[in-house]
């Protein structure tokens, strides 16, 4: 059967009508947490100082934490607390398990195209971390082809790894095993954020020591569905204002001494 032009017409313009309807009526997030009242906020629970459990109260703490609590203040809501391994813990953004992720999610390419991200709020580098007696100096990644670096799963170090031809990639769920196997000499190296790596140098009674900064300067910000420029837009001013009024910076400093809101 033949269709006129003038019904393939009318036909376009309901198709066009229906898309623009069922826009108009998907609620962006920021109406959908301002109507519960609180925001769900994913991070991995098992990576101090940025998310933890801590051992006394057995609530959750770190830098991470304390900006989320920062957002959700200046958004006016509560906050809801959701903890996922790393693995797994962008494919639950994805399938809306919670509304946005506050756990060390470095800004890429390849993430900006599934996601969106507010404004960064954390700058740091990769580093390496290598044994106390280790002779060898591994200045770039590139060094360490024939060597095993040990990474985190899911990581974008694991990705800046797996780039370089010749690197044995071994991957673990946490830092703590990655540096146990470090220091037992499993893997010759460990890369991890430079922020991080201060944090377990201090903390550590391991035989490991700080080896060199090898990459650029990464952004952390907050990450969250496409498709919600009002979200963005609130927590884009949220972080603006926590920077203005210098409470984004005193976070900072309670954590790492300095601020690493600003970049380098």
């Amino acid at each position: 059967m033949r269709t006129s032009g003038f019904s393939l017409k009318l036909a376009a313009a309901a198709l066009l009508l229906a898309g623009a309807t069922a826009s108009a009526c998907a609620a962006d997030l920021l109406e959908t947490v301002k109507a519960r009242g609180a925001i769900k906020v994913a991070l991995e629970g098992t990576y101090p100082p940025f998310n933890y459990k801590d051992q006394k109260s057995g609530e959750l703490a770190g830098f991470d934490v304390d900006v989320a609590k920062l957002l959700a203040a200046k958004l006016g809501v509560k906050t809801e607390f959701v903890t996922s391994e790393w693995a797994s813990i962008l494919a639950g953004l994805q399938a809306g398990k919670y509304d946005v992720i506050v756990s060390q999610v470095t800004v890429n390419p390849k993430r900006e195209q599934a996601f969106d991200f507010s404004v960064p709020y954390e700058y740091s580098m990769p580093q390496l971390v290598v044994r106390k007696d280790e002779k060898a100096q591994y200045a770039t990644l590139a060094d360490l082809k024939g060597k095993r670096v040990g990474v985190g799963q899911g990581s974008v170090y694991e990705q800046q790894a797996k780039a370089v031809p010749g690197i044995e990639v071994r991957s673990y769920p946490a830092a703590p095993e990655n540096l146990r196997d470090l220091a037992v000499g499993r893997v010759d190296a460990a890369l991890n954020d430079s922020l991080m790596t201060a944090y377990l140098l201090k903390t550590s009674d391991l035989p490991i020591k700080a080896g060199a900064k090898v990459g650029k300067v990464e952004k952390v910000a907050a990450a969250f569905k496409k498709g919600n420029p009002q979200f963005k837009a609130a927590l884009d001013k949220a972080l603006a204002e926590a920077a203005a009024d210098g409470s984004l910076k005193a976070i900072s400093v309670k954590w790492f001494g300095v601020d690493v809101s600003k970049a380098p």
